[in-house]
């Protein structure tokens, strides 16, 4: 993918040797990170960050130090062409159908979610990233006076899609029965229900219902039945021979087998229909991280209110540390070049914040980074009121079925990439229940299903996921002079700017630097050089 209009990343290095504060197992100075300022990036340069382990916080891109940190954050990602929700995510979409349809805000009994009622990536906040302020350099200075053309990347490989289209589909009958009338287990279930009918007594009145006399049937039921049986008259007269050769409970049993087969995906209840009286009406609205944006701008008011309540009440920030300069820095001030190229999506790609309207009112928001490759998830507030709706897991289910609708039409966006992955941090290991699901190994940047990486977390919180010893990091850096170097206005190779610099060696830093980085990302990103 080219870079929009020959942009450029610029980017401010830091290092990362010294410690601070861990938010999961409170360790003084035990979380280590590599970090830096990005001023500018474009999407292609961050996913490339991401699948090398980065992460962003407003501008502050970092990358945990895996092997010496206390508590290894691993890049977890989704894959939502093959995901199904679990149990407890139904229980949560019911939910909050049940509390639009009725109103009813009760918690159903024994209704136990998978993860905390925090947000799902409060991971942003526990850290207690050391947030670096723009430094003092003018914007034309950071403006390069020449920037060669990005080279095209080549597309990742599509195993998963590969994968999608060699899979049997099984194709629907127009109208299906709401029952299964016919099947495999038919005959134990029949033998089950004669021998119950021996013992069957009427109850008395108001205790039960009466066994002895058919079960009642809702009218809709009875009428996709008998459209189902029409159905099956039709295929009769145009199948190949006589019509007495057609097994009308064979055709009916198949066609129950193919409903039964197919469990309900997370859409089938987002876009379920609600009643004309429905109590409550929920919008989600996607809006561009710009103060350009008229969107964005008129609820940026209601936005920042509703961050500072959610920060106050879950995280227990002090006001003065969730104003508005501190949710523009962190939320608001994004890196990201936007981009909206013919083949990707509709929405483009950048930064954005999905809003959640009920009645007229921001309830929660997600913001997200709309990627090549991916939706990246970077955080989540919402209104503690409504903290029974499990708020946390709804969203990261609506982020999930919104990565399959940005792959019908950009087809290599096939992932949903959930932050990190904590194994040292038992309330961290929600994430993993998102299946199927990958980890990024630390050392080959390869991905691993979470099932194979389970076993070694359990007996060391740092592991190399890759099995394959031989194997190296496919991207590490080769030839340091190729870095890209930004020097007095001036975009050069490392290796003439090694030539012009004065004072003592930077060489170790630039090659710290792009390691993490990578060769493919460093002779694309500028390095700012003072």
């Amino acid at each position: 993918m080219a870079a929009a209009d020959c942009s450029s990343s610029i980017v401010e290095y830091f290092g990362g040797e010294a410690g601070y504060r861990c938010g999961y197992c409170k360790n003084v100075t035990g979380n280590l990170s590599h970090g830096m300022w990005a001023h500018s990036m474009t999407v292609q340069d961050y996913q490339d960050l991401v699948d090398r382990g980065w992460r962003r916080s407003g501008k502050y891109v970092y990358k945990p130090i895996m092997n010496q940190t206390c508590c290894p954050q691993y890049t977890i990602r989704c894959r939502p062409l093959h995901f199904q929700p679990s149990k407890s995510h139904k229980k949560v979409l019911k939910k909050m159908l049940k509390f639009l349809a009725k109103g009813d805000s009760s918690k159903v009994a024994g209704d136990v979610t998978e993860e905390p009622m925090d947000s799902h990536r409060e991971d942003a906040v526990a850290c207690s990233f050391i947030l670096k302020n723009e430094s003092d350099i003018s914007q034309s200075e950071l403006k390069p006076l020449s920037v060669e053309e990005t080279e095209r990347v080549e597309t990742e490989d599509n195993n998963e899609e590969e994968e999608m289209k060699k899979e049997v589909t099984v194709k629907k009958v127009e109208s299906e029965p709401p029952q299964t009338c016919v099947d495999k287990d038919s005959a134990g279930s029949s033998e089950r229900s004669d021998s119950a009918k021996l013992v069957h007594t009427t109850p008395k009145p108001g205790k039960g219902a009466d066994l002895s006399k058919p079960p009642c049937r809702k009218a809709k039921d009875i009428r996709k039945e008998r459209k189902l049986h029409k159905l099956l008259q039709n295929q009769t007269h145009t199948l190949e021979g006589s019509p007495s050769q057609v097994e009308p409970q064979v055709l009916l049993s198949q066609n129950s087998k193919s409903k039964a087969n197919q469990p309900k995906s997370i859409e089938d209840f987002i876009f379920d229909s609600l009643p004309d009286d429905a109590t409550h009406q929920l919008e989600v609205r996607l809006v561009p991280v710009s103060f350009e944006d008229p969107q964005f701008n008129s609820s940026f008011s209601q936005s920042a209110t509703l961050f500072a309540k959610y920060q106050m009440a879950i995280h227990k920030d002090t006001p003065s540390e969730c104003g508005e300069h501190e949710f523009t820095r962190f939320l608001c001030d994004s890196p990201l070049e936007a981009e909206n190229p013919p083949s990707g999506p509709d929405c483009g790609y950048g930064s954005f914040h999905q809003q959640y309207w009920l009645d007229g009112k921001i309830i929660a928001v997600g913001v997200i980074d709309v990627l090549p490759y991916c939706v990246s998830s970077v955080y989540l507030y919402y209104d503690p009121d409504y903290s029974f709706l499990s708020l946390g897991v709804y969203s990261a289910l609506r982020e999930i079925a919104f990565t399959r609708q940005l792959h019908e039409k950009a087809s290599e966006l096939c992932y949903y990439y959930m932050g990190f992955y904590i194994h040292s941090c038992p309330k961290m290991r929600y994430k993993g229940q998102y299946r199927p699901s990958d980890l990024l190994c630390p050392e080959t940047y390869v991905w691993v299903p979470i099932e194979q990486c389970l076993p070694t977390l359990e007996h060391s919180k740092y592991c190399r996921f890759n099995q394959d010893l031989k194997a190296v990091d496919e991207g590490c850096i080769k030839e340091l002079g190729r870095v890209r170097v930004l020097h007095k206005r001036i975009v050069m190779p490392y290796s003439m700017y090694k030539k012009r610099r004065k004072g003592p060696s930077d060489e170790a830093s630039v090659h710290q630097y792009a390691s993490l980085v990578g060769q493919t990302c460093s002779e694309r990103i500028l390095l700012f050089r003072s």
